[in-house]
């Protein structure tokens, strides 16, 4: 059972569609803080692991509460890198640093900060008790590809993106479909390093309701987080 836990955390500098979004304040702190404080609160992890190729952001990492601050080099943190081989550095040079191997990696992405605690409990708690080996976390989807998504075919032809075996009348007869939302992805060490791809036979999912599930990608994404993040920070 995995008991050597870190928690890693990966902003890139050159946000395009929201510059300098994971620096940005909202609710009186800049956004990455929100992620950083969440994983610290929870009391979850062995190591709290943030990277990124910004050095203003490793700076505010560590202010927020980050035990290790990792510089991300230029080949991981252009357009074309994916997240899986970004989180695999992370872990790696903290590993190297800390003297420890980790048997779970969760990682929480800065642009998506409206989960909840109990949601990266659930995570952990899905790895431990049910025997996979990664989760990933999304919404129910607000669009089915068997009813209301459609797609442009390379001949030109508007189509529904799958196209069901029978018609299907209802959007609630149509399978269950999720969003991802990039909240929170769980992975054992073994699944991480040795696998590729993120979706494999024992891939588990951690459904959260839409109001947690926002993934900042624009400027009206950042405005309601902001609102979102605001409201309960009132609240409490």
């Amino acid at each position: 059972m995995p008991h050597n836990i870190i928690c890693t955390i990966c902003a890139r500098g050159g946000s395009k569609g929201v510059p300098n979004k994971n620096a940005r304040i909202v609710a009186g702190r800049p956004l990455l803080s929100h992620t950083v404080n969440q994983a610290r609160s929870s009391g979850l992890f062995d190591c709290i692991a943030f990277s990124s190729d910004s050095a203003d952001y490793r700076r505010l990492a560590g202010q927020a509460g980050a035990d290790l601050l990792i510089g991300r080099p230029d080949e991981l943190a252009n357009d074309a890198a994916g997240k899986i081989p970004v989180i695999r550095h992370c872990v790696e040079h903290a590993e190297l640093a800390t003297g420890t191997t980790f048997d779970l990696i969760i990682d929480l992405d800065c642009t998506s900060p409206l989960r909840l605690i109990d949601d990266i409990v659930a995570c952990v708690e899905l790895v431990k008790k049910e025997s996979v080996n990664n989760v990933i976390t999304a919404a129910p989807a607000r669009r089915s590809p068997y009813f209301n998504l459609v797609e442009r075919t390379e001949e030109g032809r508007i189509d529904l993106a799958r196209k069901p075996a029978r018609p299907i009348l209802r959007r609630q007869d149509a399978p269950e479909c999720f969003d991802m939302n990039a909240s929170i992805y769980a992975w054992t060490r073994a699944a991480l390093f040795e696998r590729e791809g993120l979706f494999h036979p024992d891939t588990a999912l951690h459904v959260m309701p839409e109001e947690r599930s926002i993934d900042i990608d624009s400027e009206l994404d950042f405005e309601i987080v902001s609102l979102l993040l605001e409201r309960r920070e009132s609240q409490l």
